[in-house]
């Protein structure tokens, strides 16, 4: 079976690596250019996927969108059975769709159709969901609205962040693509339509939904806290000065939404109770303990976080 494997971050690279455990012939990946780093931003730095895909000799495709005769030719030319798509960044049109003689597949980090879109593993956490997982689905023109084929099931840990769920999800679709791909060799795979009306959207994590919102309960604060956690890191304001939050704790006492009720630990009244912050991240520094951040500046009781 030719495949051509669709993706970017690192979460794509433990399913690629499933896929040439399997033996299969991946002939190309298509992942996204190389983008600038640093402060000057004079360094090109490949994508994840691209650094596996160097590393197994198999050639990559970065086309800037995934459209256009020459990328369409190329992607013709490699003549897939089975396009392979995991956190690519980009949705493909029905003409790309159509390239692989069965099809598209794609490994999605949710239990859809909970959590379309880009962000499934951080609104999983911010809305304080028990259990999530991955959904192997066949590709169409909508967002995330194929078949499934299968789906594996985890629990969120009570204090698990975005990074730690899914570092977890990228392991556990590797798994489920592993079998996904045992069955569809064996032939066609019975794939059970979505039920619209459970759908949940999973937007892009933009930096004002990252903002805190210190009137929310403290769960639902501390649920954005680790949700957001490491990237993009959900932010509020301190004497006009921007600081990320990270840690959190969900306590009892209350007071003004946004107030300082203790500094050690670090404990900001939320809407009901509080919430204790163990790290924290100034605006142009690293990440450090919320004792570290308030032992440099004069933070006293009462002074509020906005």
């Amino acid at each position: 079976m030719r495949i051509v494997f669709f993706g970017t971050p690192q979460f794509a690279v433990p399913s690629l690596e499933s896929l040439l455990d399997l033996g299969a012939s991946v002939v190309a990946v298509v992942t996204q250019p190389d983008r600038p780093k640093g402060r000057s931003h004079s360094t090109l730095v490949h994508p994840p996927i691209k650094v596996a895909a160097i590393h197994a000799g198999i050639p990559v495709l970065q086309p800037d969108r995934p459209t256009g005769d020459p990328f369409t030719s190329a992607l013709t030319a490699l003549k897939p059975d089975l396009g392979v798509v995991v956190a690519y960044g980009h949705l493909l049109r029905p003409a790309i769709l159509a390239i692989p003689q069965r099809g598209m597949i794609n490994v999605h980090a949710s239990l859809l159709p909970r959590w379309r879109g880009a962000a499934p593993i951080q609104w999983a956490i911010a809305h304080g969901d028990l259990n999530t997982g991955v959904t192997i689905m066949a590709m169409e023109q909508g967002l995330d609205s194929g078949p499934m084929l299968l789906a594996k099931e985890t629990a969120i840990g009570r204090a698990e962040t975005g990074g730690q769920l899914t570092s977890r999800l990228a392991s556990l679709g590797a798994v489920a693509l592993h079998e996904a791909i045992e069955r569809l060799r064996l032939g066609p795979v019975a794939a059970a339509s979505q039920d619209d009306r459970l759908v949940t959207l999973a937007p892009k994590i933009g930096r004002q939904i990252a903002r805190i919102d210190w009137s929310l309960d403290a769960v639902q604060v501390a649920n954005r806290i680790r949700a957001f956690d490491p990237a993009p890191g959900a932010w509020t304001t301190q004497a006009d000065s921007e600081v990320k939050c990270f840690l959190p704790n969900v306590a009892v006492p209350g007071g003004v939404p946004g107030s300082v009720l203790a500094l050690n630990p670090l404990l900001i009244a939320a809407g009901t109770g509080s919430v204790a912050v163990g790290e924290v991240q100034p605006a142009g520094k690293g990440r450090m303990s919320a004792e570290q951040w308030i032992r440099g500046r004069s933070l006293r009781i009462g002074e509020r976080f906005g």
